[in-house]
């Protein structure tokens, strides 16, 4: 059943502001409700971002949301599909899932902040400080994930500790994909730059158990953010 001629059309045009969220938030309600059956197909992205009218960038952003929930998925030259009406147990982050993320995280990037603390030079500061400034003021999403992942590269290179780096760098893609649909679902993108600009703060004091303890904090957020995405039911 291909969807592009029927259930899009009646779509509102949405405002640019939060607009993956909006447009997300219409596809979930659709498939949850039935409105959209398991195994229909979706519109191509040019049809949905006309229908929305919205960017086709935006359009992206929202359908990786859907298939990181486990909603939809997207087959290279035939579209995206409806697969399941309710969210998967576990968001699908590339190569590793939510729960792999959530339980190896506090153990690299805790004390790499709180080695960070310790061991920053003024270069790492400054990169931080600025990475925090362009977030702060950022108002394209697909930017601002760049800029998230990017703040926890730039905290696991100054904790000087080469193995956290690496580890930080293998999962940087998988930090991406959580980054953004946390963002696009649950709108997190505040309450994490005032998290971030604590931890920054803290780094800049060299206070190894502050920043350890922001970290730690922050972590702890977007666990729960992600949690009450995965549980939501319709």
């Amino acid at each position: 059943m291909n969807l592009s001629d029927s259930w899009t059309p009646r779509q509102p045009v949405l405002s640019r502001t939060s607009a993956a969220e909006e447009v997300f938030n219409s596809i979930r309600q659709g498939i949850e409700s039935g409105e959209i059956p398991i195994g229909s197909k979706l519109g191509s992205e040019a049809s949905l971002a006309a229908s929305f009218g919205v960017s086709r960038s935006v359009i992206r952003e929202a359908l990786r949301s859907s298939a990181t929930l486990g909603l939809t998925k997207t087959e290279t030259g035939r579209g995206t599909f409806v697969i399941s009406a309710t969210p998967a147990n576990d968001l699908v982050l590339g190569n590793y899932s939510s729960t792999d993320i959530h339980e190896a995280r506090p153990h690299i990037e805790v004390p790499a902040a709180g080695l960070a603390a310790l061991r920053r030079t003024t270069d790492d500061l400054k990169k931080l400080q600025d990475i925090m400034e362009q977030m702060e003021s950022e108002d394209d999403h697909v930017a601002w994930v760049e800029l998230d992942t990017e703040f926890h590269a730039t905290i696991a290179s100054a904790s000087k500790n080469s193995v956290f780096t690496k580890i930080v760098g293998d999962i940087r893609e998988s930090l991406a994909r959580q980054s953004e649909t946390v963002n696009v679902v649950s709108g997190r993108r505040e309450p994490s730059d005032k998290e971030h600009r604590i931890i920054v703060e803290a780094i800049a004091a060299q206070d190894t158990d502050a920043a350890e303890e922001a970290m730690a904090f922050h972590l702890s957020a977007v666990r729960v953010a992600v949690d009450g995405i995965v549980k939501k039911q319709p």
